[in-house]
């Protein structure tokens, strides 16, 4: 009914308007962290004003896909950015166990709207897939010819000069919105400018969708790959970690004589002496070599005096050690009263 419209109208406009306020405090917030509960309750308050903008939206059918840009009115553009800011709202959820479903979901919600923009003809991009790679053909390995790797190089250069175009296009966007914005809040723009400024604002939203659809699956191979859709081990949206290359299992023997031995038994597993054990692990820089010893930044004489001292009681020990071993090897090989010639014993 118009007098059910009417209301939804103003009822309407406050909530993307609070939805919007919420994700502008997240995203420009003086919070050092996104998951400071703080965050996290403007996060869930956002997600819930756009929520229920978005279901009114849908109930009053204000757009639809075989409809012209020009049949919508102006004030109504603004209500195309709700699936973006949706999007862009629930990445910044934090609860890593759920990371692949907030990551889906925020997906479908750029992309909802991207296929939105393109249906009006707003801004010339190409729409991508509709679901994540991977997904569509989880069963069958992807084609990898020498076609293949050509085109992915052409595609990532395309790619690159198309990333560069967006970035200037954004700068542009950027400052043309911040110079028309206080124009239209103050109520002094007349209705094409405030449409342009709309406009503006959703041609902006379009680029921030491709890119963030292009990180997600970035982010949905890496997860997969690891298997993780429920283990919290995903790194947050836009954090990386240093990956440590594992050390390959092998077998640790005393000397070549006994490696010959256990490499034959075990032929799966490389054999390695502890000397060519030491050698490999110096290489990598993780042992030091017997050299000079290193001084740490303000390190005193006296402790390094200290340092080389203990250094030398444990090669000390370690030359005791050996004699030992020397002289247990030495009982193995020779029976007691060996040499006692005269069985004076």
């Amino acid at each position: 009914s118009m007098a059910e419209e009417a209301d939804t109208g103003p009822r309407l406009a406050e909530l993307l308007a609070a939805g919007r306020r919420f994700w502008e405090e997240v995203e420009t917030g003086a919070e050092p962290s996104t998951g400071a509960p703080a965050v996290q309750d403007k996060v869930r308050q956002g997600l819930d004003a756009l929520q229920r903008a978005a279901a009114m939206v849908a109930q009053l059918d204000l757009f639809s896909e075989n409809e012209e840009l020009e049949e919508i009115a102006s004030a109504d553009l603004k209500y195309l950015l709700l699936p973006a800011l949706l999007g862009a709202l629930t990445l910044k959820q934090v609860d890593l166990s759920r990371r692949l479903e907030h990551l889906e979901s925020a997906r479908a919600q750029f992309w909802r709207f991207l296929k939105l923009c393109s249906s009006y003809g707003l801004g010339s991009f190409n729409l991508p897939p509709a679901s994540p790679p991977g997904e569509e053909d989880a069963g069958s390995p992807s084609p990898r010819g020498p076609s293949a790797a050509q085109a992915s190089l052409v595609a990532m250069a395309s790619s690159r000069q198309a990333k560069i175009e967006r970035y200037k296009q954004k700068k542009e966007l950027e400052n043309r919105l911040a110079s028309m914005g206080t124009f239209v809040e103050s109520g002094q723009a007349d209705e094409d400018q405030i449409r342009e400024f709309y406009i503006l604002q959703i041609q902006k939203w379009i680029n921030t969708s491709l890119e963030e659809i292009e990180s997600i699956d970035q982010e949905m191979v890496i997860l997969r790959s690891r298997g993780t859709g429920k283990q919290p081990s995903a790194p947050p949206h836009g954090t990386s970690r240093q990956v440590r290359t594992p050390l390959k299992p092998f077998i640790l023997t005393r000397d070549a004589a006994q490696a010959k031995v256990f490499g034959a038994g075990y032929p799966g597993l490389p054999t390695m002496t502890v000397d060519d054990w030491y050698e490999q692990r110096r290489r990598q820089g993780v042992v030091s070599g017997q050299s000079t010893p290193q001084r740490a930044p303000g390190i005193t004489d006296e402790e390094l005096q200290k340092q080389q001292q203990k250094k030398k009681e444990e090669e000390d020990d370690e030359e005791a050690l050996q004699k030992a071993r020397n002289w247990d090897d030495w009982k193995d090989t020779h029976p007691r009263g060996y040499g006692n010639r005269q069985n004076m014993g």
